[in-house]
């Protein structure tokens, strides 16, 4: 059955991935049975541990047990799917939707949220300022090839199979992300990808995020196209459309997908380059005051401070302590310096 599934699949993680979860926890329960046995006692016990507690994980599981079911029952090996019945009785989940840890934008005259990230030598770390520049996912930058990008047309092409939602996307890149592949093709020793590590390969998955923390920024890669959202979305007048199409979001609705033909390339070229001017303003008033780390923490909608930290006492004073001044390194290495 995997092998008849893995050739729809982004990856060979998706593949590890869907059958670690189903070796963790359906096969301690049903992994020497065969398939026609397997009922729906047996999906109760495998989800009802994880129902509640690791919501997200136990829908993926019992997705994977009903495919692995349905793929028995076209096989006529069994007649019925016990997966569907088990819902009434795991009852609703009341799993919190946690969004991914981003950096939100400044409000009001002088008062802006910032984190630093340094964009030293190395490939690996232009990589990070090229994902921010293009507002792109992280697998789409960690895997970009030199045969995608077209320097002249200022345009990153990246093909329906790399693509979360399967369709081409064509990436504007504005003029600080020609800089950045300039700097990355100058230390290239001929490898086809733009962003490769020292030895060759591919930045792997946890590379960036492990990056950012030894930078000390409070978010993950992909948190950088939540606040690349909410910047165009309260600073700037570009149509919905426009931006959502620079994050390449698929149109939910079916007739209106039906007419969005164009993929507003222009519009969001102009976009781009506003995004860049303002990433570029960002570095500037980073470099010109220091920065301090938990203010946009603090001030996130996500992530608050510890209700004890709001005032004094023991908690409030390591919580205080925990504020990273970073205006003396940006000094020394200004224009190494990103500033958001």
């Amino acid at each position: 059955m995997l092998e008849q599934k893995q050739g729809g699949w982004r990856g060979r993680w998706h593949a590890q991935n869907w059958i670690r979860s189903l070796e963790r926890y359906a096969f301690p329960r049903v992994g020497n049975r065969p398939v026609s046995e397997v009922n729906t006692a047996d999906v109760l016990e495998i989800l009802s541990p994880i129902w509640h507690v690791k919501a997200e994980t136990a829908r993926a599981v019992r997705q994977r047990l009903r495919s692995v079911l349905e793929w028995a029952i076209a096989m006529d090996l069994r007649n019925d799917n016990p997966c569907d019945r088990v819902l009434p009785v795991l009852g609703p989940q009341n799993d919190i939707v946690t969004h991914r840890l981003a950096l939100p934008q400044g409000r009001g005259h002088g008062d802006r949220d910032g984190a630093v990230v340094e964009i030293g030598a190395t490939r690996r770390q232009a990589g990070v300022e090229f994902l921010v520049l293009t507002a792109a996912r992280s697998a789409e930058v960690r895997l970009a090839t030199w045969t995608e990008i077209n320097t002249t047309d200022r345009v990153w092409t990246i093909s329906a199979m790399r693509m979360k939602a399967k369709r081409e996307h064509r990436v504007p890149l504005c003029g600080r992300a020609l800089e950045v592949l300039a700097a990355a093709r100058a230390l290239g020793d001929g490898n086809r990808l733009v962003f490769p590590m020292r030895s060759g390969k591919a930045i792997s998955a946890s590379t960036l995020p492990k990056m950012l923390q030894q930078h000390r920024v409070a978010a993950v890669a992909h948190g950088f196209r939540s606040s690349f959202r909410d910047w165009a979305a309260e600073e700037t007048d570009h149509p919905r459309e426009v931006i959502e199409a620079a994050l390449a979001h698929v149109v939910q609705n079916k007739v209106e997908a039906a007419y969005a033909r164009s993929d507003l390339f222009e519009r969001r070229r102009l976009l781009m380059d506003d995004w860049a001017a303002y990433v570029g303003r960002q570095r500037e008033l980073g470099m010109s005051r220091p920065v301090t780390r938990v203010e946009f923490v603090q001030r996130s909608t996500d992530v608050a401070a510890p209700a004890g930290a709001r005032g004094g006492g023991m908690l409030g004073q390591a919580f205080e302590k925990r504020r990273i001044r970073f205006s003396e390194r940006a000094k020394h290495d200004s224009h190494r310096v990103l500033l958001f």
